[in-house]
C-alpha cells in the first residue's frame, strides 16, 4: 500500500473528505473502537506493558554476570519504567551452552545438572534464575516463561527402527544420564516422536503420521525441527502437562509464552492450557501473517490464549520499508489487535524478526518509534516491548516516555479519524475518563512537518505534546476543534493540561 496507488480500501473513506493542512475536520468522535478488557483470569494489569526480556544473540555472560543476573539486577529499573511483566527465554537445557533455548534437550534441567558439557544453560544456573524471579516479583513484575513443546533435540543415543522395509539409525533416545529420574522418570524413545530431522540434506525421517491439521489453502504445519513430539499419544500429552505444572510451581510463573503452536496439534494446545494455565496469562506464537488465518486459530483455541499480532508486525514492516512512501491509512483498524482486542499481544519486533539469519527476519528498521507510539497509546492489545529496542538500539528513553503517557493518560473511548488521516498523517485519540485526561496521538511518516484541524474529545482545552517532540501548545474551542501539528518523520502525543 503505497502513496502513489489508488487504494480501494480507503477510497470510499477519503473521497472528497481528505483535508488539506490545517483544514477543519467536521466529524466528531462517533462510535469508538472497543476498549480491550482482558479476561479476569488472564491476570493482566490495566494498561500493562510486557517486555520480551531477551534477544537471539543474548550474551552467555558479560561484565554484569549471566543473563539471569542481568535481568534480576534490572528488576527495579523495569518497574520504574512501567513494565508489568517480563517474558523470559526458554530456561531449560539445550544441546549446549550456546543454545538459545529452542533446541530443547531436557525440559526439567533448568541449569542444575551437568549435561551437554555444562551445568548452566545459556542464561545461567537454576539458583540465578530463581533469584532473578524473586527480584522481579519483589518489584511487582510478573514473569512469563517461554514454553517449547513441539520438539526435542540432541538425544543421548541412537536407535534403530524399520520403516517401509528399511532400517534407520536415528538419535532419538533421551535418557538424561546427568539428571537421572529427578523430577521425572520419563525417557523418550523414537516411538514418542512422529519423525526427526536427521535425513540427508536436512531432510526428515518419518515413522508416525504428522499431527496433521489443515489451515488456510489446505496448508498444514507440523514438522519444524529436531524430533517432533507425537501428541496423538496419551503418554506424551500427560508428560508435557506434568512438566507444565512442575515448572509453573518450580519457578512461580505468572504466565506463559507458548512457542510455535501452529506446529502442535491444536487439540493438545487446548488440553495443555486447560490443565496448566489456571488463572495465569498465556500468549501463543501462531505465526500467521494473514489476519483471517490468525482469527481462525483464535477460534480454534476458544479464547484460551492470547496471540501475537503477527499481521500488525508486517504492517509496521511495510511502513518501515516504505520509509515515507507507504500510505499511513493502512494503520486504521489494523491487525488482530483491532479485530480481536482482548486476545491480542501487539509488538513491533522480536527475537525472530531481528535475527539476521533466521527464517522470520523482517525487522522494522525505519520509523520504529512511530510503531511504538501506535501500540503504546492504543485502547486495544497488550503491548510487548523488545529488549534489544529498549537497550541495544537506544530507544529506551523514548519508549519509557510513551509508557508513562500510556499509564497516565491512555484511557477512555478511542477514535480513528478516517476523514482526517491521509497518506502521511495519522491521528488517533483516547477520550479519557473521570480521572485520566486522555490523549491525541499523531504520526507522520512524511518528509515535511504537518498540521491538521481535528475536532477532538477535548473542549476548551490547552494541550501539550508530552513526548517533547513539539514545543508550544494546542488550544481547542468549545467543540473540541484545534490544529494538531507533528514534525516530519515523527510522532506527538498531545495531552490536555
Amino acid at each position: 500500500m503505497f502513496k502513489g496507488s489508488a487504494a480501494a480500501l480507503f477510497g470510499l473513506l477519503t473521497a472528497g473528505a481528505l483535508l488539506s493542512s490545517c483544514s477543519k475536520e467536521t466529524a466528531t468522535p462517533g462510535a469508538p473502537t472497543p476498549v480491550a478488557t482482558p479476561k479476569a483470569n488472564d491476570a493482566v494489569a490495566v494498561n500493562g506493558v510486557m517486555m520480551q526480556g531477551f534477544y537471539w544473540d543474548t550474551p552467555i555472560s558479560n561484565s554484569q554476570g549471566t543473563w539471569w543476573q542481568v535481568l534480576g539486577s534490572r528488576a527495579s529499573e523495569f518497574k520504574t519504567a512501567g513494565f508489568t511483566a517480563i517474558w523470559l527465554p526458554p530456561a531449560y537445557k539445550g544441546g549446549s551452552i550456546n543454545d538459545v533455548g529452542y533446541g530443547v534437550y531436557d525440559r526439567y534441567d533448568l541449569g542444575e545438572f551437568n549435561q551437554k558439557g555444562t551445568v548452566a544453560t545459556r542464561y545461567g544456573t537454576l539458583a540465578q534464575l530463581q533469584s532473578a524471579i524473586t527480584a522481579l516479583h519483589g518489584q511487582g513484575v510478573q514473569v512469563y516463561e517461554d514454553m517449547v513443546m513441539n520438539h526435542l533435540t540432541s538425544a543421548d543415543a541412537q536407535e534403530q527402527f524399520s520403516y517401509n522395509g528399511q532400517n534407520y539409525n536415528v538419535w532419538t533416545s533421551f535418557t538424561y544420564p546427568g539428571r537421572g529420574n529427578t523430577y521425572s522418570s520419563f525417557k523418550w524413545r523414537y516411538y514418542n516422536f512422529n519423525g526427526t530431522q536427521q535425513a540427508p540434506n536436512n531432510g526428515w525421517y518419518q515413522w508416525n503420521a504428522w499431527d496433521f491439521q489443515p489451515y488456510a489453502n489446505n496448508d498444514a504445519y507440523d514438522n519444524l525441527l529436531g524430533s517432533e513430539i507425537r501428541y496423538a499419544d496419551v503418554n506424551q500429552r500427560t508428560e508435557t502437562k506434568n512438566w507444565g505444572n512442575w515448572i509453573t510451581t518450580k519457578l512461580r510463573l505468572d504466565g506463559y509464552r507458548v512457542d510455535a503452536t501452529k506446529h502442535i496439534q491444536t487439540s493438545f494446545v487446548n488440553e495443555w492450557l486447560d490443565a496448566v494455565k489456571g488463572s495465569r496469562f498465556a500468549v501463543s506464537e501462531a505465526w500467521f501473517r494473514n489476519l483471517t488465518d490468525l482469527r481462525n486459530y483464535a477460534a480454534a483455541t476458544g479464547g484460551r490464549t492470547s496471540l501475537f499480532d503477527v499481521p500488525l508486525h508486517y504492517t509496521f514492516q511495510s511502513m518501515s520499508n516504505g520509509n515515507g512512501s507507504w500510505d499511513m491509512r493502512g494503520l486504521q483498524f489494523a491487525g488482530f489487535t483491532e479485530s480481536n482486542p482482548t486476545l491480542s499481544v501487539s509488538f513491533v519486533d522480536n527475537h525472530d524478526t531481528d535475527h539476521t539469519t533466521g527464517a522470520l527476519y523482517s525487522p522494522v528498521v525505519n520509523l520504529k518509534m512511530l510503531a511504538y507510539a501506535y501500540i503504546l497509546t492504543r485502547a486495544n492489545g497488550y503491548p510487548c516491548v523488545f529488549y534489544k529496542d529498549y537497550y541495544n538500539y537506544g530507544l529506551g528513553s523514548q519508549i519509557k516516555t510513551l509508557m508513562a503517557i500510556r499509564k497516565a493518560n491512555a484511557y477512555g473511548s478511542a477514535f480513528e479519524y478516517t476523514s482526517v488521516n491521509d497518506a502521511d498523517y495519522y491521528a488517533y485519540s483516547r477520550a479519557g475518563d473521570s480521572t485520566h485526561k486522555g490523549l491525541m496521538m499523531i504520526l507522520n511518516d512524511g518528509s515535511s512537518a504537518r498540521t491538521k484541524g481535528i475536532t477532538s474529545p477535548f473542549k476548551n482545552a490547552t494541550l501539550t505534546d508530552k513526548t517533547g517532540n513539539r514545543t508550544g501548545t494546542v488550544t481547542t474551542d468549545a467543540n473540541g476543534y484545534g490544529n494538531f501539528p507533528v514534525n516530519a518523520r515523527s510522532y506527538s502525543v498531545w495531552v490536555p493540561n
